[in-house]
């Protein structure tokens, strides 16, 4: 195995993984408090947040899934950059500088704060722990997929359980202020990695608009014997030639059709015309929409992020440099889908960690040699690679101290042992940061043969029928009570959990459903895309239960209602959780 390891691919690699471990460690060394732990802190500028927010959110997903599920579906899967990105201006508009001016470390603190209620607590880190978990998931993917790149026959399993400890080490010694730093840094690293060897690659084979002109026309098949090479360039503007598709791959007017594999595969398991299947699709479409825009919104990982700025002003501030440096990144990795399905269409072959989730990593390998002999392919492979390591490193980083804090913070200092001091909570920390990323390492080993962008869009629907609805309706509706909130987050969050845990085990094979779903093609789109019934449902019950138990709103309900939406010059922001402040 060893002789076949590619050197600069390997190279790459590993100085991404020792810049991240480094910089961990030397940023770690600054984290002396339990609020430099929870929340880095509450000093981190608007240009490092917005890097180190960029770099946590730009996750395997954004990075190897929107390409690969570009390739594998078509322009039906550019919803998922586009919303991604459009999820932003949720937080903007309505959320991060309120969250931001109430002062907490965690949303479950939040949660407490708003309603006076202990109990609420319990209920919002039950939710952190699900969101995180389905969230490390693809992630870890992303991390077996790279590694079994980098090392041909090294078994998926054997790159999680690396890529896990090297993550889980970074997070028990450093918190969020050991992260804040690495994932900064990791944005500009992926920026790097994604834009550079998509220039290099259109002007060596064509440009994105030549290479989508392929689809849909004849076009000249590489022989299989060049199969390697670089297509040399027509005139000094780069060919644009297209390799033989396979029999699994899309045809080109199913690939180009905004309803396209991914929206219309319940309905074509159903044998259902174009026709009969364009309102399926439509309606897939709409929830997928509502789970990744609102999903955003309701990300535990980042929204805790805002509060490690110093103000609400700054976290808006933040925000808004977020959508566009997220915004810049997603014009690339759709690219890298288009010129694959011409360039590099063995992998419709492929599943698992063969399949398109690693077209990215696998693209720039098709530049062959150039004259002054560097292997350019494989420079530029090995950079893709880097970049990689940085997405699903920096996105793990933020997931394990969402969870990890909720374990430590919440439930440990603050339900077990309230009375606990401030070095005890930093302790359990560590601790309970080895627990959950061993637990999200476990996981990981099993969803081999889900799609990255699949797994990551559940992770939001969860999100958005559970922790959206809350942020949004606490701090707009002063008549919120906590009966009201708990009911709609419980009833949304649990309902959109056990849908996509049902459509993944059957997409696992460990339950037999498949002859179910090509029966009833409209409850494969409810349970796979829930959200746009959950996120109603949740809302709904809401304003139901608290009009029913008006009585129970706070007595300081217009105190806490002005803490959230005074401009900070007045003075009335508060510091929720202050305890930790000082020691």
């Amino acid at each position: 195995m060893l002789a076949i390891i590619d050197p600069w691919i390997l190279s790459f690699s590993a100085l991404m993984v020792l810049a991240t471990i480094g910089m961990g460690f030397w940023a770690a060394g600054k984290a002396k408090s339990a609020s430099d732990f929870f929340v880095a802190g509450r000093g981190v500028s608007v240009g490092w947040n917005a890097s180190a927010i960029s770099g946590e959110y730009l996750s395997a997903a954004s990075f190897m899934g929107v390409a690969g599920m570009v390739m594998s579906s078509g322009y039906d899967a550019l919803w998922y950059p586009v919303c991604y990105a459009c999820g932003y201006l949720f937080l903007l508009l309505f959320i991060a500088g309120p969250l931001r001016r109430f002062g907490a470390y965690t949303i479950p603190d939040f949660a407490e704060g708003r309603f006076d209620s202990p109990l609420f607590r319990k209920i919002a880190v039950v939710f952190v722990l699900f969101i995180g978990c389905f969230y490390t998931m693809p992630q870890m993917k992303g991390a077996g997929t790279t590694l079994a790149y980098i090392f041909p026959g090294l078994p998926y399993w054997v790159g999680v359980v690396l890529v896990g400890a090297v993550i889980t080490l970074n997070v028990a010694v450093g918190g969020m202020k050991g992260i804040t730093l690495v994932q900064a840094f990791q944005y500009w690293a992926k920026m790097f990695a994604i834009s550079v060897p998509v220039f290099v690659l259109m002007s060596v084979h064509g440009s994105y608009g030549r290479q989508l002109e392929l689809n849909g026309k004849s076009t000249t098949p590489v022989a299989a014997a060049t199969a390697t090479a670089v297509t040399a360039p027509e005139s000094g503007s780069g060919a644009a030639l297209r390799r033989e598709l396979p029999a699994k791959a899309p045809a080109d007017d199913a690939w180009l059709n905004p309803f396209g594999p991914l929206t219309t595969k319940a309905a074509k398991a159903a044998k259902l015309g174009t026709e009969e299947s364009k309102p399926y699709a439509l309606l897939y479409t709409y929830s997928l929409i509502i789970a990744l825009v609102c999903g955003t919104a309701g990300l535990p990982h980042i929204l805790v992020r805002f509060y490690t700025n110093p103000d609400g002003v700054a976290a808006k501030r933040t925000t808004m440099w977020v959508m566009i440096l997220i915004g810049v990144f997603y014009v690339f990795p759709p690219v890298f889908g288009v010129m694959g399905r011409n360039l590099l269409p063995s992998l419709y072959e492929g599943t698992g960690s063969k399949g398109s989730d690693k077209v990215v990593l696998e693209l720039p390998r098709v530049l062959a040699a150039a004259a002054d002999g560097l292997p350019w392919g494989s420079i530029l492979s090995g950079i893709t690679c880097a970049g990689a390591f940085a997405a699903f490193m920096s996105t793990f980083s933020g997931l394990l101290v969402s969870m990890t804090g909720a374990l430590a913070h919440d439930v440990y200092g603050r339900i077990l042992r309230p009375g606990s001091s401030p070095a005890d909570r930093m302790r359990m920390f560590k601790w309970c940061a080895v627990l959950v990323g061993g637990v999200a390492t476990l996981l990981g080993c099993f969803v081999e043969q889900l799609q990255i962008n699949f797994m990551v869009g559940q992770a939001f629907a969860i999100a958005a029928a559970s922790y959206f609805p809350l942020l949004f309706m606490s701090v707009w509706w002063r008549g919120m009570t906590m009966a009201g909130a708990a009911t709609g987050m419980l009833s949304g969050g649990v309902s959109a959990l056990l849908a996509v845990t049902l459509t993944n085990f059957s997409d696992l094979g460990w339950v037999p459903l498949a002859g179910f779903w090509s029966g009833h093609p409209l409850l494969r789109i409810l349970c796979e895309q829930p959200a746009i019934w959950c996120v109603p449902l949740a809302i709904l019950l809401m304003v139901a239960v608290s009009f029913l138990t008006s009585g129970s709103v706070p007595g300081d309900i217009r105190m806490k209602m002005l803490v959230l939406h005074a401009p900070e010059a007045l003075g009335l922001k508060q510091e929720y959780i202050r305890e930790h402040e000082g020691h």
